[in-house]
């Protein structure tokens, strides 16, 4: 990409070499002819030679499109060549075009012949076009290759999350295996702890999912018939023993109109991303007792999870950023959850995550395409 706009640009740079290379060759012909015009009559002693040379020199002068205007000592207009229109030499327009042409050009003054007004060659204005013109084609190359660089850069971080999330996926593989083996070890004993070994395979399982998900990366999603009500629930339903129950106490609760709506994606992309949106829900609470709302509902051929919570709110500074990577309120946060949970909606679902407004607290919303649309 890079190398094909630099080659585009030294092309455009050696024509309009050439272009200037002829202008100024076609100048000095023409300058030339009319010198040796002027010179030849000036020395030729035949009668009316002179005569003969100052009208070749008019004909050269039309010729070459140069605008002209001579006035007398008294001001008054005595020839005009390549006017931009129709005149006699008496008419007002042409003294009032010779002053144009005076802050254009500075006229000359000769004793004998008066004031000479005169403006440019056609070739410098198309010079002076042909500048902008390649004055704007290097801004955009210029624009083009820096997107094409940020776009590399893109590119190239995105390889490197891939890279890291499979490897982490890899990593997760040994221990998960060692923790199943000590749960049958527990659930084996004769009085085993109450209730310890259904935590334990619960978090066994939670690690599965997790590393199912970093594999997920990079990879096509699935297209799955999936109640966004029973998602909710499932996802409520692994926070919910882990939240505090005494002091400050957090109520999550899911408002949905049965197991529906149903929609076409991945289960393990879409149930990470509505995790994120919890978590951070408990987050945004600080330690202070709260609710926690997921609300499911269907709009505009779109099935909808609104994650509320009734926290502090996000301060006005970090909306703009929210969803890009590294913005967080947490101390020692990474800042990547909303913006892989973006990722996961809009670009793996074509769906949409998106910040609403709300009097109190938090409401993330996330929109995917209702089943029926998806098809």
């Amino acid at each position: 990409m890079v190398v094909t706009l630099v080659a585009l640009l030294a092309g455009l740079s050696f024509g309009t070499g050439i272009l200037i290379f002829r202008h100024f060759k076609a100048d000095a012909s023409a300058t030339s002819r009319l010198y040796s015009g002027v010179f030849g009559g000036l020395n030729n002693p035949r009668p009316g030679a002179e005569a003969e040379a100052l009208l070749r020199l008019g004909e050269e002068v039309r010729a070459l499109g140069l605008p002209l205007v001579v006035t007398d000592t008294a001001g008054r207009v005595t020839a005009a060549a390549n006017l931009p229109f129709e005149a006699a030499l008496d008419d007002p327009r042409v003294k009032v075009y010779a002053g144009r042409l005076d802050r254009q050009n500075p006229p000359i003054t000769d004793a004998t012949i008066g004031t000479v007004h005169y403006g440019p060659l056609p070739a410098q204005r198309n010079l002076i076009a042909l500048a902008v013109l390649q004055g704007l084609t290097i801004a955009v190359m210029v624009g083009v290759a820096v997107f094409a660089y940020r776009s590399a850069m893109s590119a190239q971080r995105d390889r490197l999350w891939v890279a890291m999330a499979r490897e982490a996926a890899h990593q997760m593989g040994t221990p998960l295996t060692s923790l199943q083996g000590w749960i049958e070890r527990v659930r084996s004993r004769a009085t085993p702890p109450p209730g310890l070994a259904d935590h334990l395979s619960a978090d066994a399982e939670r690690l599965d999912r997790v590393a199912q998900r970093f594999e997920r990366i990079g990879n096509p999603a699935k297209r799955e018939p999936i109640g966004l009500g029973a998602l909710a629930d499932r996802v409520a339903g692994y926070f919910r023993p882990r939240l505090p129950r005494h002091a400050n106490m957090i109520d999550l609760r899911v408002e949905a109109p049965g197991a529906g709506p149903t929609v076409l994606g991945d289960p393990v992309l879409l149930e990470w991303a509505l995790e994120s949106l919890v978590k951070n829900a408990i987050d945004a609470l600080q330690g202070r007792p709260g609710a926690i709302i997921l609300r499911i509902g269907a709009e505009d051929n779109m099935g909808a999870i609104r994650v509320f919570d009734d926290g502090p709110g996000v301060p006005k500074e970090l909306r703009r950023t929210l969803f890009e990577p590294g913005t967080t309120t947490k101390r020692g946060g990474w800042g990547i959850g909303l913006a892989l949970s973006r990722r996961v909606v809009e670009d793996a679902h074509g769906g949409a995550l998106m910040l609403e407004p709300t009097e109190k607290g938090t409401c993330f919303v996330m929109r995917v395409p209702l089943a029926a649309q998806a098809t």
